[in-house]
């Protein structure tokens, strides 16, 4: 198991960008694919973006393609979500998530195990 703690949310003006960290302790993450998924209230959890062990394999969903950028530090362990262009649909708790073993990047919000607490953003127009 491994514990995930997410950083970097805040409260920003539509147009504006945050970068989101996510610190893994307790096992190396280089074992793991990693995830970003959002939540709005009322609303189900939703994929945002994904990210093998190597970094090499990135997957987005369509509406963050082009205005997020997700990337990993496997020394520090550590995952980021770099968030450009930000729309105040964007609005949501965004949680880190971790699949161990996976060989590519992993959109199944089921197939990851471990997740952390989130960490809030809120896009104002």
């Amino acid at each position: 198991q491994v514990q995930l703690v997410e950083s970097g949310g805040g409260l920003v003006q539509a147009g504006g960008s945050l970068r989101l960290s996510c610190a893994a302790s307790g096992r190396p993450l280089s074992g793991y694919a990693m995830g970003w998924f959002r939540q709005s209230p009322g609303i189900e959890r939703e994929f945002v973006a994904t990210i093998n062990w190597s970094g090499e394999d990135k997957i987005y969903a369509d509406s963050v393609v082009g205005r997020f950028t997700i990337s990993r530090d496997n020394a520090k362990n550590m995952v980021f979500l770099q968030m450009d262009s930000l729309r105040p649909e964007d609005t949501a708790t965004y949680y880190c998530a971790a699949d161990f073993g996976a060989l590519g990047a992993e959109v199944r919000e089921g197939e990851y195990e471990d997740w952390g607490q989130g960490t809030q953003v809120t896009v104002f127009s």
